[in-house]
């Protein structure tokens, strides 16, 4: 699997091919998560929600609070199983009811990676621009395919290979990030503020905190963790890999939030990452800048690892070193149109916080199911897409799938992700943009109520389940 290009899909990984320590995963999402887009988050909630400083603290520790641990559960599955994250969830939503969630996870991810690649676009353009060399036309294009080409190489060497790479990159940027910080907080003024006394705009803020970090990260846990051995200490496992997220987003965000009150121009907006060399001495902006681009450049390697792995799920028969090639012409298609398009990155933004709306949702019923079923999965029929343990009725379980569309449903009744605004948290206040964003909790509270309440039903597809392994 090292020097060679990975053929490893979802299908189970093998007990010769497992390989390293539950330690292992803190390096991989200490690399992931260490980077600018954290930092950009911590400001927003200074800059776009009016929180102080101390208010953006506790809104950045409760929130990862409750994000990390859902990054840890889902990690948990991986050396126990062998398979990846969405190919477990067939055992609470079927054989084709878990290609809605390949798909849906697909999508998230090709999102977070245009973002990515669009950002490291603009720092490539802004280091050349420092040199004397604009980019215009065909040479925009060259450049945003150089970039993907680069960023492709990962994935496709696949799992080892990003491992080793997170690792280094994690060292890397903890010098850097310390560096950052001892030139923004001697000009941060912490006490600038008074901040904001709505408890509904703390709300929204914790959520854009929980769902830009380990909500998001939850489905892709067990792709990484499936590689170590069978025996792996499972709190071990989960412990490592939170903590990799958790201690970088909480220090990165709290970065942010302090950078946020650094007193600039006007015309500069701290909230977008690539105007941080406007408070630093010009010396370290060339360096920024090529922190940014690697830094992003590593976190969509791991994106795209991920995603194609979910399009797997969903049913898409190919080899996965082909997916990965589709997302990054994809991610190209949408880079260069980015670009012309001055409202695109905000509306990408907007995408992104939206995405509570199926997260939330999926991640109760994965995880109640889970526990409901104490851990253990019929391995060999995780893989059987046809008629398995696990196809349900027509493919489908309705224990798990009525809780995940359910949750959905009541999770976009009360979502306020600045775009898409829903009828009932329109009914909470008379200025839809003052709303809280309640998707999160609606989501979870839903899914959960509709997944116990359905017991039944799981009863009797459990007996299916049973006839079945016993006829095999």
């Amino acid at each position: 699997m090292s020097g060679s290009v990975e053929t490893q899909g979802i299908d189970l990984v093998s007990p010769h091919e497992r390989y390293g320590r539950p330690r292992d995963l803190f390096f991989l999402w200490a690399g992931t998560t260490t980077n600018i887009f954290t930092v950009s988050y911590g400001a927003m909630l200074v800059l776009l929600y009016g929180l102080s400083f101390t208010q953006a603290l506790a809104v950045i520790v409760i929130g990862n609070v409750i994000a990390y641990p859902l990054l840890a559960l889902t990690s948990i599955q991986g050396p126990l199983t062998g398979t990846t994250t969405m190919t477990i969830s067939r055992a609470s939503l079927g054989t084709r009811g878990a290609r809605i969630n390949g798909v849906l996870s697909w999508l998230m991810l090709i999102g977070f990676e245009a973002g990515g690649l669009i950002l490291v676009y603009y720092a490539c353009e802004a280091l050349l621009a420092r040199a004397g060399i604009a980019l215009e036309g065909g040479a925009q294009i060259t450049v945003v395919v150089l970039l993907a080409g680069i960023q492709l190489l990962l994935p496709l060497l696949g799992h080892r290979i990003l491992m080793a790479a997170q690792k280094y990159a994690t060292m890397i940027f903890t010098v850097a990030f310390i560096v950052l910080a001892a030139l923004i907080i001697p000009q941060a003024a912490p006490g600038a503020s008074a901040g904001t006394d709505s408890l509904f705009t703390m709300i929204s803020a914790t959520s854009l905190v929980i769902v830009s970090g380990g909500l998001s990260w939850a489905p892709s846990g067990a792709n990484f963790s499936r590689y170590l051995p069978a025996n792996s200490s499972p709190l071990a496992v989960g412990t490592w890999a939170a903590l990799g997220g958790f201690i970088p987003y909480v220090l990165l965000q709290t970065l942010g939030a302090a950078m946020a009150t650094v007193a600039v121009p006007a015309e500069v907006e701290l909230s977008n990452p690539l105007a941080v060399p406007a408070i630093l001495s010009p010396a370290f902006a060339v360096p920024f800048l090529i922190l940014v681009m690697v830094g992003l450049l590593l976190q969509n390697g791991t994106n795209l690892y991920s995603s194609g792995l979910n399009l797997q799920t969903a049913g898409i028969h190919v080899p996965r070193m082909v997916i990965v090639c589709i997302d990054s012409l994809i991610c190209v298609a949408i880079c260069i149109f980015a670009i012309q398009q001055e409202a695109f990155y905000s509306l990408l933004n907007a995408f992104a916080a939206s995405l509570s709306i199926w997260l939330a949702p999926w991640v109760t019923v994965y995880l109640l199911d889970w526990v409901a079923r104490h851990g253990t999965y019929h391995l060999s029929g995780l893989a059987i897409e046809s008629h398995g343990p696990y196809w349900g009725s027509g493919g489908v379980r309705w224990s798990g799938m009525a809780a995940l569309l359910g949750g959905m449903l009541c999770s976009a009744l009360f979502t306020n992700s600045g775009y898409l605004v829903g009828p009932l948290t329109r009914l909470l206040v008379d200025v839809p943009a003052a709303a809280p964003d309640l998707s999160i909790p609606a989501g979870v509270i839903a899914s959960a109520l509709i997944y116990l309440a359905l017991r039944p039903v799981r009863e009797r597809e459990r007996a299916a389940r049973r006839a079945f392994i016993t006829a095999a």
